[in-house]
């Protein structure tokens, strides 16, 4: 409901009313409804969110979508921007901006957030250290909970999550960990060295999808870090892990079917396909388009060549558009099952030759099966047994290649680096109608040729 009134507060160009439906919106609505938006329209609807929303809706959003928002902004507001950002939201937003834009970011930075920024940014990509956040609330155990609240109520604001407390020592060796419930309803001259329990931490170098398997495992809202002297350096929160379970199994499938290399590739494009501007939208698909013209003028001169062949045999004619149908359907359904089976892992393209083998027979199997009821029909139909003859094969050697094409074209343009989605059908199309329609009348020449 709120991106349909997004949408027409856009369209009447209603920026007043637009603006209060977005203040009295969650930053969780905001954040689904950007997904229906285009990029243009994403920039306007931000420039209208308050600074809080903004910043919330900001860190949600994936990189590609915050890199899209930087770039409308100012310098100046770039740089405001990313310095409220968290410090591990800041550092995961710098590891996919271009070095220059991302050391001009960092040299404008406050000096204490790039003090923290950098200390995330030398660790080792994809490890705990990279991760974590170095926002968090430290106590110490002969603190009073009163004591505790106290201070809680002071920094609450500027961390990252305050149900989770830790209890550090003078050198930050860490001690022990409170939950804000266990601390609410405890007594309030309690030590907090009595009510504290025995933490579990990681080290800054372990594999950023162990610790967010850890925090899932045991249901825990955030898990400790410590560095090499045991000192507690920063948290990882659930929010987190949630995000790096969601990447390491999309490249998990990326790996097995040996796409990893073109994952952000085929994200790009279908950014581009869906929030793209038109002319973009033009630049990938119009050339495709200009093939099947080619391919369906190319049909016509196929046709036209053995126009004697239809002068003197009228009924040819009727079977032309099952010829082409049929071919359609199958190179779609393969092409489909293709697509399908390499994002959801089903289909290794290291091992693309097997599961093409295995295309060609379930082609040439669907073609025997209907080429025979066809030609059978056709038999019957016309009177001219020969006919029938020449429309089954047909049928099961146009719809063996459709199955061809439709593995074969996605994975070549997939190995040249080119959009496999936009430029399959309109590919697989043109060289099945061509070829098909010569199959067609080469088969009727042979076996109907004394009618000529």
């Amino acid at each position: 409901m709120l991106n349909e009134n997004i949408l027409s507060y856009l369209k009447n160009k209603d920026m007043e009313n637009l603006k209060k439906l977005l203040i009295n919106a969650e930053d969780i609505e905001i954040f689904h409804a950007f997904h229906s938006l285009s990029s243009e329209e994403q920039v306007i609807v931000f420039r209208l969110l308050a600074k809080d929303s903004a910043l919330s809706v900001f860190e949600l959003l994936d990189t590609d979508q915050q890199q899209n928002l930087l770039r409308s902004f100012t310098d100046e507001k770039a740089i405001e921007f990313v310095n409220e950002l968290a410090p591990d939201d800041r550092v995961r937003l710098l590891d996919e901006l271009p070095a220059t834009v991302a050391k001009k970011l960092i040299n404008a930075l406050t000096p204490e957030e790039r003090e923290n920024t950098n200390i995330l940014l030398g660790y080792e990509p994809e490890t705990t250290g990279r991760i974590m956040t170095p926002e968090y609330i430290s106590l110490k155990k002969d603190m009073t909970v009163e004591q505790a609240l106290s201070k809680i109520r002071k920094q609450a604001k500027d961390k990252e999550t305050i149900y989770t407390l830790y209890i550090t020592n003078t050198s930050r060796k860490l001690e022990g960990v409170l939950s804000l419930r266990e601390l609410l309803v405890a007594d309030c001259s309690s030590k907090i060295e009595d009510i504290m329990s025995k933490a579990i931490s990681v080290s800054t170098d372990t594999d950023q999808e162990e610790v967010a398997n850890l925090l899932k495992e045991l249901d825990l809202l955030a898990v400790p870090v410590v560095d090499k002297e045991d000192r507690m350096v920063g948290i990882v929160t659930i929010d987190d892990a949630i995000d790096i379970l969601e990447e390491e199994v999309t490249e998990d499938i990326y790996d097995q079917a040996g796409l990893v290399d073109i994952t952000s590739k085929e994200s790009n494009r279908s950014e581009v396909l869906i929030r793209g501007s038109l002319w973009e939208i033009w630049k990938v698909r119009l050339p495709f388009l200009v093939i099947t013209l080619i391919g369906a003028l190319l049909a016509g001169l196929v046709i036209d060549g053995f126009e004697e062949v239809l002068e003197s045999i009228l009924v040819v004619a009727i079977f032309i558009p099952l010829i082409m149908d049929m071919g359609g359907n199958v190179g779609t359904q393969s092409s489909t099952v293709f697509a399908r089976g390499v994002v959801l892992g089903h289909i290794h393209v290291k091992r693309f030759f097997n599961h093409f083998l295995k295309e060609i027979g379930v082609g040439l199997s669907l073609g025997t099966v209907v080429g025979l009821a066809s030609g059978v029909i056709a038999a019957f139909w016309t009177g001219l047994p020969m006919l029938g003859l020449a429309v089954g094969l047909s049928l099961v050697a146009t719809m063996t290649l459709a199955a061809l094409l439709g593995f074969l074209v996605p994975y070549v343009l997939v190995r040249f680096n080119m959009d496999q989605a936009a430029g399959s059908a309109p590919i697989i199309t043109s060289i099945k109608d061509v070829l098909g329609l010569i199959i067609y009348f080469v088969f009727v020449s042979i076996f109907l040729g004394h009618l000529l």
